[in-house]
Order: C-alpha cells, then sequence, then structure tokens
C-alpha cells in the first residue's frame, strides 16, 4: 500500500468513526447545551420570572429514554424557590427566566447544568442529561386562576 492510498484509507476510516459518534449521541437524546423548547405561551404576558423571583413551577423530569423521575404533577403540588439564587439547578435557573405565567417550555439539560458527572442517585445517574415539562403556575404570589389550571397537566 503506498502513502497516497494509505492516508485515504485513514482519512475514510476517520470520517466514518466521526459519523458513527454524531449518530451515537443523536440517539441517545444527550445535549451539550441548554434547550429551550416553548411548547404554550399564554395570549398576553402580563406577569414574567425574572431573577429574585419568588416562582412556583409545575414539573415532570425525565431521562432521555423516557423514564420519569420525579413529578410535582402527580403530587399536585408544585415546586416553589427564588429564581437564579442556585436553589435549584442550573438549567432551571437559566431555562425559566423570562418564562410568562400560565407558560409551558420544555427544557433539555446537559449534565453539566443538571447533576453532574455525580447524578443524584438512585433515580439519576452520572452524566445524564435531563428532560423537564415545565409550566409557571406562579410569581411573587400572583397564580393562575383555578380555572386556568383545569386540563393544565402537560
Amino acid at each position: 500500500m503506498s502513502f497516497p492510498s494509505s492516508m485515504n484509507a485513514v482519512t475514510l476510516l476517520l470520517f466514518f468513526l466521526f459519523v458513527s459518534v454524531l449518530v451515537c449521541a443523536k440517539k441517545t437524546g444527550d445535549v451539550t447545551e441548554l434547550q429551550i423548547g416553548v411548547k404554550h405561551k399564554p395570549a398576553t404576558c402580563e406577569v414574567q420570572a425574572h431573577k429574585g423571583d419568588k416562582v412556583k413551577v409545575h414539573y415532570r423530569g425525565k431521562l432521555t429514554d423516557g423514564t420519569v423521575f420525579d413529578s410535582s404533577f402527580e403530587r399536585k403540588n408544585p415546586i416553589e424557590f427564588e429564581l437564579g439564587a442556585g436553589q435549584v439547578i442550573k438549567g432551571w435557573d437559566q431555562g425559566l427566566l423570562g418564562m410568562c405565567l400560565g407558560e409551558k417550555r420544555k427544557l433539555k439539560i446537559p449534565s453539566r447544568l443538571g447533576y453532574g458527572d455525580q447524578g443524584s442517585q438512585p433515580s439519576i445517574p452520572g452524566g445524564a442529561t435531563l428532560i423537564f415539562d415545565t409550566e409557571l403556575v406562579g410569581v411573587n404570589g400572583v397564580s393562575l386562576d383555578e380555572e386556568d389550571k383545569t386540563g393544565s397537566e402537560l
């Protein structure tokens, strides 16, 4: 085998290796950056979540394989915390900013903005990408009306 043909073979091998890595990463659903998908936005946005606000959020947390590890919907008890104060994972502090009362978002959170390499055993393995279906139901004591909550489960 001559030098130019061996270089072509190496280049071809590296190309297939690169494509294989991309395909595997795509299959697992892992992300490297925070992804925010707006699933529902109210017609008007009179109340918006900002850093320092006390927010109430309903959520369903899943792994990329679809396994649900936690859900406030089933408990009928949204989580309440100060946005941007480090009381929740970084992906939430970043992904909920600017959200309108009644808005629903899907957050895909990379491990580094979630629980990192250590995970949160036993339900969240180390290095896991997390997927959260979220709904903002309260900001600084202002909540959705009871009639707006009907059928609000994601």
